[in-house]
């Protein structure tokens, strides 16, 4: 199984290798820019131009979450490979560390100079790369 996500605002997860649609998400009310599977599989959370990241139940195919504090449209989004925290990237210059279970942003990353487009946990570290139109690529420790 594969998530795509594109700028008809719409998620949809695939069967391989016969390539029939197996759900369908909306919600987002701006082009999807990022999608990650929970590890455990039972969940996604996606990234969208319309500056929310939001946690989506795929027996559903509803939206269960949508976290909110970026200023401009988020690029990018991955989920820790332990399970209840989610990382963003923004065009509004910053990062930041959402707790699934409680709904909040635990912290917020500031240092790059650009839009953040890609953001990627490191196998179970607490470590986090974010690559920015800056030119530069960071680590952070999350902790």
């Amino acid at each position: 199984i594969v998530v795509t996500g594109g700028a008809d605002q719409l998620w949809k997860t695939w069967a391989l290798p016969d390539g029939n649609i197996l759900r369908t998400g909306t919600g987002h009310t701006g082009w999807l820019s990022g999608c990650c599977f929970r590890p455990s599989g039972t969940q996604l959370v996606t990234s969208s131009g319309d500056t929310t990241v939001r946690i989506w139940d795929l027996a559903r195919a509803g939206c269960i979450l949508t976290l909110k504090g970026h200023a401009r449209a988020v690029q990018d989004c991955s989920w820790y490979s332990c399970g209840d925290i989610v990382a963003s990237a923004s065009m509004d210059s910053t990062s930041k560390i959402w707790d699934v279970n409680s709904g909040k942003c635990r912290y917020t990353m500031r240092g790059h100079k650009d839009s953040v487009n890609s953001i990627e946990f490191l196998p179970f570290s607490s470590t986090i790369l974010t690559s920015s139109a800056d030119k530069t690529l960071s680590l952070w420790d999350y902790r």
